[in-house]
């Protein structure tokens, strides 16, 4: 025969779940700060692309200019850290995003500035 289960009684059971007081103000804040943060990213992209442009037409080789614009690309989210003082809110993931996006962009503002440019090597 088998044994009853032991039930436990109704004030030991877990209280049920309730959802946290959203923060409108502190979302939007750091919502707000992002986009700055992702403008400067972007700004920052473009003038790295440029760069990168720049010297592949002076005559350096792809394997001179990729270098120098990773170099880059990771010194930016320093430079956005000095700028910006609210910068110790940004998560590991929204340091990831920054970085990539900066990555991606500056690749294909250089490929397509190299595609454009007649004296391209």
């Amino acid at each position: 025969m088998a044994k009853k289960v032991r039930r436990k009684p109704a004030e030991e059971q877990a209280p049920a779940f309730e959802f946290p007081v959203f923060d409108e103000v502190a979302f939007l804040t750091k919502e707000f700060e992002m986009a700055y943060a992702l403008g400067l990213a972007g700004a920052f992209t473009v003038l790295i692309g440029i760069l990168s442009w720049a010297l592949s037409v002076l005559g350096l080789f792809w394997y001179v200019v990729f270098p120098v614009g990773v170099v880059l690309i990771a010194l930016v989210p320093f430079l956005i850290r000095r700028l910006r003082s609210r910068s110790s809110t940004y998560t590991k993931g929204d340091w990831a995003g920054l970085i990539a996006l900066e990555f991606f962009g500056w690749l294909a503002l250089w490929f397509v500035l190299q595609n454009l440019s007649p004296h391209a090597i």
